[in-house]
């Protein structure tokens, strides 16, 4: 196999120890999930609505739970996607595995529930509560 130099490319075989240096954007060092409890009462769901009517939060179900996902950067991400701090690294960083991660498949797909922000979250509750609409008025 030839690229368009003309040059033999070269087919790496991707596994744990090298799969980071081909993930382009490092992308789990992009983002934080923070597990919370599962939502059920209109002021849980109400509550959650809060928190992605906030910039660059959104919301997931998957089988292990809910999880808010807040798209914020690591500050020691450096630009050639590595960590500014490897040794010294907090132990959630170390405990982590790449085994399979969004470089095999994008995270989305094991989704039960997703909410890319407050529009999408108001959608569902007004489904899921009959009264969502007048929650706030006098009774």
């Amino acid at each position: 196999m030839t690229d368009e130099l003309n040059t033999p490319s070269i087919e790496v075989e991707v596994n744990s120890d090298n799969k980071c240096d081909l993930c382009e954007g490092s992308k789990c060092c992009n983002y934080i999930t923070q597990e919370i409890d599962t939502p059920r009462s209109m002021d849980e769901f109400d509550t959650l609505l809060w928190q992605l009517a906030h910039k660059n939060n959104q919301a997931y179900k998957d089988e292990d739970g809910w999880f808010l996902l807040v798209y914020t950067k690591c500050q020691f991400l450096q630009d050639d996607g590595r960590c500014g701090i490897y040794e010294t690294r907090p132990q959630m960083c170390r405990d982590y595995t790449n085994d399979y991660c969004e470089y095999d498949a994008p995270a989305e797909e094991g989704f039960e529930l997703f909410f890319d922000g407050y529009d999408s979250l108001l959608k569902y509750c007004q489904k899921r509560f009959k009264r969502w609409d007048t929650r706030f008025t006098a009774e």
